[in-house]
C-alpha cells in the first residue's frame, strides 16, 4: 500500500497543530504501518520554508519515512486536466495548479492519499482514495 501524504498532515504534525495533531499523527501512523509513504515534488516544496536547510528537511522526512516520489507525464496531464474542469466549472482562483498536481500524483502513483482536504478532492479526482478514519 503506497500514500501520498499531503503538506498539511505532515505540518500538522510538525507544528503539533492543536486543532488537527489527533487526527492527523492517528491516520499518519496508521498508513506507515499500512505500507510506504510518499510526497510529491509539490509536498516537498511547500514543506522547505519551514525549515533552515535541505538538509534538515530532507532529515525530518526521512525520519517520518516519507519519501519523495516524482511526477510523471501522465500526473502532470490529469493535473491539468482537472484544473481545467475547474476553471471552467467557475471555480474561485483560490485553488492554483499545486492543488491538483497533488491530488493527480496521489491518483497516479499512490493507492490513496491522506489529506485534510478531502472535499476538494473528492470533486476532481474521483477515482482517488482519501484516507480519513475507518479507511
Amino acid at each position: 500500500m503506497i500514500t501520498a501524504v499531503d503538506t498539511s498532515i505532515i505540518l500538522d504534525i510538525l507544528t503539533a497543530n492543536p486543532a488537527h495533531i489527533k487526527s492527523s499523527k492517528s491516520l499518519f501512523t496508521k498508513c506507515q504501518l499500512q505500507g510506504r509513504l510518499v510526497a510529491c515534488p509539490i509536498v516537498w516544496s511547500e514543506l522547505r520554508p519551514f525549515f533552515n536547510k535541505n538538509t534538515e528537511m530532507e532529515t525530518i522526512m526521512e525520519k517520518l519515512g516519507v519519501d519523495f516520489d516524482s511526477l510523471d507525464r501522465v500526473s502532470a496531464l490529469l493535473a491539468g486536466t482537472a484544473w481545467q474542469d475547474y476553471r471552467t466549472r467557475g471555480g474561485p482562483k483560490e485553488r492554483i495548479i499545486s492543488d491538483f498536481l497533488i491530488g493527480a500524483h496521489a491518483t497516479v502513483r499512490a493507492s490513496r492519499l491522506l489529506t485534510r482536504d478531502r472535499g476538494f478532492y473528492r470533486n476532481y479526482f474521483k477515482k482517488l482514495v482519501i484516507m480519513e478514519e475507518g479507511v
